[in-house]
């Protein structure tokens, strides 16, 4: 089994092939790749995240590293819709289900308007590497396999890399390694475990 250092350390040598940005070598499928590892290196692999973006997208390699956390775009379209604050208080009123069934609506999730898969698709263009990430921090409200159907419907011309705290073996999702997310079977292994 490899270490979570060699893994890291492989990401960087996959993303700057440039038959990964093309989706070459895949049968011209659209590049959706999952990169799974224990919930413990969380930290971890958030600093590696913002150092691969840092040398990335400060160097001279010909695209861009786009992340999005799910958490943090969550949390800044509830305030730009004025709930965050409403939200706080609904939780105290009538419990966290609520608020996330709330949270949910407000958000379209899941429909054909979602505001996170919009808020995605409106950041990215042609030569950019999507990394998405806070799978973890926003589940339960937002589920990575949800995102991932929806994303794959607007998204076809840029790798999207996301980073999963669990378990993925190329059908099923399981996060935290004790929740099965879903089955989600069109994303390829960024970098194998073993």
């Amino acid at each position: 089994m490899k270490t979570i250092y060699d893994r890291l350390d492989e990401i960087m040598q996959r993303i700057t092939k440039e038959s990964f940005r093309e989706n070459t070598g895949l049968g011209n499928e659209v590049g959706y790749y999952i990169f799974d590892y224990e919930p413990k290196y969380e930290m971890l692999v958030r600093d590696y995240v913002q150092f691969l973006k840092q040398k990335i997208n400060g160097g001279n390699y010909g695209f861009t590293i786009k992340e999005f956390d799910l958490y943090e775009i969550m949390l800044e379209l509830l305030e730009t819709k004025g709930y965050l604050e409403k939200n706080f208080k609904m939780e105290q009123d009538k419990g966290s289900e609520f608020v996330f069934n709330a949270t949910k609506k407000a958000l379209r999730l899941t429909e054909k308007n979602d505001l996170i898969i919009q808020y995605i698709r409106d950041r990215v263009k042609k030569g950019d590497v999507v990394f998405i990430t806070g799978v973890g921090k926003v589940w339960p409200i937002i589920r990575s396999h949800t995102v991932l159907n929806n994303l794959h419907q607007v998204l076809d011309e840029v790798p999207v890399v996301m980073f999963f705290p669990g378990v993925y073996d190329g059908l099923e999702l399981v996060l935290f390694e004790e929740i099965k997310d879903d089955n989600y079977y069109r994303a390829f292994k960024l970098v194998e475990r073993y």
